[in-house]
């Protein structure tokens, strides 16, 4: 039951359960309650995505009365799945109302007390159904004097308060990571959908493929462009290896899975040629099995083969499509030049001239790396260069609203000292993808270089491994302690910085949760809507 559907006009169906998945919100509630008095089910159903409060429950209680339904409703889980889960160590809170614990919300000049508790309070309770389900309690640290430290406070005393209360603990016994059981005189649940419209095609791909416009006879109207979609899946090997990895490695990789698929495939058609089988139909396989053991194996394998060519020829389009989307925008310039104003190299190109290239990316692209040299440099550039560089953007169709709120950001934080710094050493990036382009891949990559670096620790993964390692450092000492958690936007970067580097820590596993997860258009435009203000 959608959320549309919860709250549209539905007729009584009174030999069928109901099943209630929902948010314990009042208008919920009161949907609810209003199904119970029109007699809608035979039995209610309730799961709570998050735990119900008492009033609210005492309010389904008296419907329930009321409509003379007590014995209908079978039962009442308050299951603590308050969080989305988009892989197997990563997870984002609230998503029904992301709005609500957004960058931008919490960091709006004129938020009231008020509305700051509340974000606090969701934040909270969404990580406290996160470490419900996972049946850990965990060892919480935070920066001083933060919005991270108010979610802290608020976490620690609710799991405190849960673990007082020993026989009713959500951390022992056999309740752990089961929906909590709530009691009455009446047996109650409803199961109903929770209301959050979620998209399940967040590993669907769609691109349009080129349809030969440009043989097209002059003046005939121009072809339609195919759509073609693909589901990335767990059961796709190549998928869960290169998901991560720099688009040079998965090119590479694209090639090789392509080279040994041929060489199997020319296996298959040697030991037919050998055995005097040309022909592909039922009749020759079957002959083929028949006369040798090895033939058997290679026959066999067809399905598999089958499977692997069309997982390559998925990810040779997919790859195709993003390598021509890098080249059209000139990413892997951007990538280079940013990776050189973090770790402070000289740059081969000024910046100004950049920006005043309109054949380099796109107006959010000049911005984004503006905002990356405005933030990483130890001085700002003096008014008159501002200004300069401002009428650049604005010629180049950008917005000016993000670096209005950053330098106002940088101006609060007094972060016109020397930020940390990007890596240990000042390192260039490697041209890896030279090497693909010379082993004859089929990808065209002239012009596309430089999009892979040494590994570096980006900041979120230097503070964890100080603190997991108990490393003494200025940007954890005075990390409060209580018996880590993260109070922003999270984004796959990171993720998979923590990926990488928790893989030389045997015995160590990582789950990355944030309160958002966003690109840099997202943030870009939630910073736009900050510099307004």
């Amino acid at each position: 039951m959608s959320s549309r559907l919860l709250h549209s006009d539905r007729d009584p169906i009174p030999d069928v359960p109901a099943v209630y998945f929902v948010m314990p919100t009042e208008e919920n509630i009161d949907r609810m309650c209003q199904d119970l008095r029109n007699q809608l089910y035979e039995s209610y159903y309730l799961n709570f995505i998050s735990a119900i409060s008492r009033s609210k429950l005492e309010d389904i209680a008296n419907a329930a009365l009321a409509a003379s339904a007590v014995t209908q409703v079978a039962k009442v889980f308050d299951q603590y799945l308050n969080f989305i889960t988009l892989e197997d160590d990563m997870f984002v809170l609230c998503n029904q109302n992301k709005e609500l614990v957004s960058y931008r919300a919490i960091n709006r000049p004129d938020i009231t007390d008020t509305e700051m508790e509340t974000v606090m309070d969701t934040i909270v309770d969404s990580l406290f159904c996160f470490f419900v389900t996972l049946g850990a309690v965990p060892i919480i640290r935070c920066s001083r004097g933060t919005a991270a430290e108010m979610v802290a406070v608020k976490l620690d005393k609710k799991l405190r308060e849960n673990l007082r209360d020993a026989r009713n603990s959500l951390f022992t016994g056999d309740t752990l990571g089961a929906g909590q059981f709530r009691s009455f005189k009446f047996q109650i649940c409803i199961l109903s959908l929770e209301t959050l419209e979620r998209d399940f095609h967040l590993n669907r791909v769609n691109l349009e493929e080129s349809s030969g416009v440009e043989n097209s006879p002059a003046g005939a109207r121009p072809k339609r462009k195919n759509k073609k979609s693909y589901d990335l899946t767990p059961v796709d090997k190549f998928w869960q290896k290169h998901k991560g990895s720099p688009f040079p490695e998965v090119a590479e990789s694209v090639q090789q899975e392509l080279e040994s698929y041929r060489a199997q495939e020319d296996e298959v058609k040697r030991l037919k040629s050998i055995m005097g089988l040309e022909g592909e139909d039922e009749g020759a396989i079957s002959m083929l099995s028949d006369n040798t053991a090895k033939l058997t194996s290679a026959v066999s394998s067809l399905p598999e083969l089958l499977e692997k060519k069309r997982l390559i020829d998925l990810h040779t389009n997919v790859a195709t499509a993003v390598l021509e989307h890098i080249k059209a925008r000139k990413l892997d310039v951007y990538f280079e030049y940013e990776e050189k104003i973090m770790s402070k190299t000289t740059l081969d190109k000024s910046l100004l001239d950049i920006i005043s290239d309109p054949d380099a990316g796109t107006p959010e692209d000049k911005m984004r790396l503006f905002l990356i040299y405005y933030i990483s440099t130890q001085q700002a550039p003096s008014e008159a260069d501002l200004e300069q560089y401002k009428k650049a953007l604005t010629d180049a169709g950008c917005n000016l609203n993000p670096l209005q709120y950053i330098k106002q950001w940088k101006a609060f934080t007094k972060m016109a000292s020397a930020p940390a710094s990007y890596g240990s050493t000042t390192t260039k990036p490697m041209g890896l993808l030279s090497r693909v382009m010379n082993t004859g891949s089929q990808f065209v990559m002239e012009g596309v270089k430089n999009l892979v670096l040494k590994q570096q620790n980006l900041p979120v993964t230097r503070i964890l491994d100080n603190l997991m390692e108990m490393k003494s450092n200025p940007e954890t000492d005075d990390y409060r302690y209580f018996d880590p958690k993260m109070l922003r936007g999270g984004n796959y970067i990171e993720y998979q910085n923590l990926v990488d580097y928790i893989k030389g820590k045997q015995g160590k596993h990582i789950l990355y949760g944030c309160s958002e997860l966003f690109n840099a258009t997202q943030f870009i435009k939630q910073l736009s809507q900050l510099g307004q203000k």
